[in-house]
């Protein structure tokens, strides 16, 4: 059966994909935020997963403020690379695993989480950057994706609670999966800041430090954060971190950590990145 390896998340700042992109990821600036992924290249170089769930928030790109899914799973074959204004990103194709997300999507419907399944979809810098963080530049991306797509757009977003129960029911659905495959959940965005109005700029380190360590720690003290107390300690678009929640309740009740990155300032945010095992799946490589 499909078994889940490992959860990692990320910040996923355009600004880091504009770097990445125009030839700017030795500047000064720039270089301690790649550092902080060289131990997470080479880790994922030597167990590569098959597929990689990727769970991140669409810009208003794929879906308009007329249409905006709390949860969608992208089901097709590739996801071409969006255009947000500038031109796509100069990166590959993203090449998706049907028969897995049509798996995900019927058995997280039949288990009463209400997906919007979505057979043809651009991806965003959302998706995009995490890809270009791990992997770097590659004419081919190595994994398949199953993107997993969440409101965090528009209130109301969906409680931490229920994203880190639809980590659960991820991880009981690749599990029932019949092939062979190595998967790894991806949660992405956050940490805390604020794009608009008068606390723009915002970023709380004492609270993404402590959220950090709460992932492996005490994830349950994470469930139950309100949208206002993301709101209040982690700016606006702080809400961004439940998705990370949604790769934690995929990796079961007991984690070791891997590897662990904070960094400030990346543009008008700082930089989150943890990697996570089952207790189950521990490796002798540390950070």
């Amino acid at each position: 059966m499909a078994r889940i390896s490992a959860g990692l998340t990320t910040s996923h700042v355009p600004a880091i994909g504009a770097a990445l992109d125009n030839g700017r990821s030795k500047e000064p600036y720039w270089v301690p935020v790649f550092e902080g992924y060289n131990w997470t290249k080479q880790w994922i170089a030597s167990d590569m997963p098959d597929v990689v769930v990727l769970v991140y928030n669409d810009h208003a790109t794929a879906f308009s403020s007329e249409i905006i899914p709390t949860f969608a799973i992208g089901c097709a074959d590739d996801f071409a690379v969006a255009d947000e204004g500038f031109g796509p990103r100069p990166v590959p194709t993203v090449i998706g695993h049907a028969d897995l997300a049509c798996h995900l999507a019927q058995s997280l419907i039949l288990d009463e989480f209400d997906m919007t399944v979505v057979n043809k979809m651009d991806v965003d810098h959302g998706l995009t950057v995490p890809l270009s963080l791990v992997f770097g530049d590659c004419e081919k991306w190595p994994v398949r994706v199953v993107p997993i797509a969440v409101n965090v757009v528009q209130y109301p977003p969906p409680t931490g609670e229920r994203c880190y129960k639809l980590g659960q029911a991820i991880r009981r659905a690749v599990e029932a999966y019949p092939e062979d495959l190595n998967v790894q959940v991806w949660g992405t965005g956050g940490m805390s800041h604020q794009l608009q109005g008068t606390r723009a700029g915002l970023i709380n380190q004492p609270f993404d430090r402590s959220f950090l360590e709460a992932m492996s720690a005490n994830p349950e003290g994470l469930r139950s954060i309100s949208h206002l107390e993301y709101l209040r300690e982690a700016g606006s678009e702080g809400i961004e971190l439940v998705m990370w929640l949604i790769m934690r309740g995929a990796l079961g009740e007991h984690v070791e950590e891997l590897h662990r990155f904070y960094h400030v300032p990346a543009s008008n945010t700082a930089v989150g990145h943890l990697v996570l095992v089952p207790a189950d799946e521990k490796t002798e490589v540390r950070s």
